[in-house]
């Protein structure tokens, strides 16, 4: 029998919770769609063999040997591609005074009813059924389909924004239209492209009990909103989403927080911390740390563990010198371990992941902007237990007993986890109460400004922003 204490105790018991309700290890495995970037699948192709020819009668006995065993060929049969219903179609004038209803009450979803062509649009209706009708009435609502799917704010305004949004290819536009005209629900079918997260309907509701006098409120509120509609409408049934002003991570399932934990984010500048949406595909215990070269070869740090190896070994260090000169160092897996006691493995282009730190004393500060972009993360050992136990990488027993064990081990999870990397100045705090937080990477701006302006019609759908790879040198200053 495993006996356990104090906060390891605590990790055990919020992992067993979780599993023990039923939210992993008693509810069947769901894979999550995939990610945008993330391969989908080619199309499906299928060998199959041509129809077999009817035999003729031969005038030797027993037919010819092409009769009995007949030749096959196989062919290729690709899966069609889904058909894209067209930009503009047929409307009622009943359609389009319902579609002039949405627009005049848009301003509820903190969208502006001027950046629709409402006034145009009503001398159509006027006039009556017709091409000019069609074509008025279509791109109106095009228009609030874009919107409303994928967010009113251009790329550029977006900054250090690499989440690419699937609900584009999962609603196509013509597609969306063709359902509203075909159900005579010309709303409902706008409104059903809202977020599902709990947090989207908290804003609108708080946008529609600001006045309109507190205009940088309203602003800030709709700018949030906005902000939403960025990422996947659906976010899964089970994430991790960190809210880096906030400095606060929560691990999710059913859009129901199961743990909270305090964060260490990036410091402003270029290594301020980038909004993304990636996989957790693993849990690392008891990680190593490749030391980056800005402080192998910078700092001396390879010269120095090289020439005293006793010291390097007292601090946890191994370096390795190749024939062309180039040092190496790792840290291996203990208590001083730069990484601490875990990381989630979470591959990206911007080498940003999740992960310990033995400077724990840092998540005692009300501003935790102190990293070179990566997320360290407060209770780290009860969230890598948490995480092997829900994504069935482990036991209970068996994550216990591997990050007791001091020794590195990497826990592939059946079930792979969503992440997200947010940025939210208004959002629901962890205490469940609307909040405003400091804007800490001066991300706001273009937003707020974007809402001043005409709407971007060809805005794009690619992120704009500088990639940056993240060397995190783990150092505290």
């Amino acid at each position: 029998m495993i006996r356990f204490s104090g906060r390891l105790a605590g990790s055990v018991a919020t992992a067993a919770l979780v599993a023990s309700a039923g939210l992993a290890q008693g509810a069947p495995a769901v894979r999550p769609t995939p990610l945008p970037g993330q391969p989908v699948g080619g199309p499906a192709i299928m060998q199959i063999p041509a129809p077999t020819p009817t035999p003729t009668p031969s005038s030797k006995t027993g037919g010819s040997f092409e009769q009995a065993f007949p030749p096959t060929v196989s062919q290729p049969v690709v899966q069609a591609t889904p058909q894209v219903a067209p930009l503009v179609q047929a409307w009622t004038v009943a359609q389009a005074q319902a579609l002039v209803a949405v627009i005049e009450g848009i301003g509820a979803e903190g969208l502006d009813p001027a950046d629709y062509d409402l006034a145009p649009l009503k001398v159509a209706i006027a006039s009556g059924p017709s091409a000019e009708l069609n074509q008025m009435a279509s791109q109106s609502f095009i228009w609030l389909v874009e919107d409303m799917r994928d967010g009113r704010t251009p790329m550029e305004a977006r900054q250090q924004w690499f989440v690419v949004d699937p609900d584009r290819e999962a609603n196509p536009s013509g597609n969306v239209l063709a359902e509203a005209l075909k159900t005579g629900d010309i709303a409902g079918t706008l409104m059903k492209l809202g977020p599902t997260h709990p947090d989207y309907a908290r804003l609108k509701t708080e946008l529609a009990a600001t006045s309109d006098g507190q205009t940088a409120r309203r602003k800030l509120i709709r700018a949030n909103m906005d902000r939403w509609r960025w990422l996947a409408r659906d976010l899964g049934p089970q994430y991790l989403i960190t809210n880096v002003p906030e400095f606060q991570l929560r691990l999710t399932v059913k859009n129901k927080i199961v743990s909270t934990y305090r964060t260490i984010v990036g410091k402003p500048g270029r290594t301020a911390t980038p909004q993304l949406a990636e996989v957790v595909e693993g849990v690392v215990f008891n990680p190593t740390w490749t030391v980056p070269q800005s402080i192998v070869k910078g700092e001396g740090l390879g010269a120095r563990v090289l020439a005293n190896p006793a010291w390097g070994r007292a601090n946890g260090y191994v370096a390795t010198k190749g024939a062309n000169g180039y040092i190496t160092v790792v840290q291996q897996p203990g208590p001083g371990n730069s990484l601490g006691r875990m990381k989630l493995e979470m591959p990206n282009e911007h080498a940003i992941f999740f992960h310990d730190t033995p400077s724990r004393h840092l998540f005692a500060n009300d501003f935790r902007a102190l990293s070179h972009g990566c997320v360290r993360t407060e209770r780290a050992l009860e969230l890598a237990m948490t995480m092997a136990i829900l994504g069935k990488g482990a036991t209970r027993e068996e994550a216990v007993a591997i990050s007791d064990s001091g020794k590195y081990k990497k826990v592939m999870l059946a079930k792979p986890w969503r992440a997200y990397i947010t940025y939210f100045t208004m959002a629901t705090d962890i205490n469940g109460q609307m909040a405003t937080f400091k804007d800490i990477y001066g991300r706001d701006a273009p937003v707020l400004a974007s809402l001043d302006k005409p709407r971007v019609r060809d805005r794009g759908t690619k992120p704009t922003s500088e990639v940056i790879v993240i060397e995190d040198d783990l150092t505290d200053t």
